[in-house]
């Protein structure tokens, strides 16, 4: 995935966010995005260990991706998680939550 502009990145916030009247609300549109447009399940590196992600999840005013390693599972902030080369399908809703909360 080649890297959007701000103003790609906005526009996908904007889209996300169309009908919210506060920040949940911005959060929640951001989180369907997310959850409908990124490509799960895939692999990445936490810590020097593969993960699988197998979804995402809001949890605590955040966006989290659910990692699997064997019996092990564990959610990890979405913002603090290595995106893959290449990053799935959808990561471009990442990047756009990513600008949203932190400005």
């Amino acid at each position: 995935m080649g890297a959007l502009s701000g103003a790609e990145l906005d526009a996908l916030v904007d889209e996300a966010a169309v009908d919210a009247y506060d920040d949940d609300e911005q959060l929640t549109g951001l989180f369907t995005m997310i959850e409908e447009h990124l490509a799960v399940p895939f692999t990445t590196r936490v810590l020097g260990v593969e993960v699988t992600v197998r979804r995402v999840d809001l949890r605590h005013g955040a966006v989290v991706a659910i990692c699997h390693r064997e019996e092990i599972r564990q959610a990890i902030d979405i913002l603090d998680l290595p995106m893959p080369e290449p990053a799935p399908a959808g990561a471009q809703w990442v990047e756009a939550y990513r600008r949203w909360a932190c400005g």
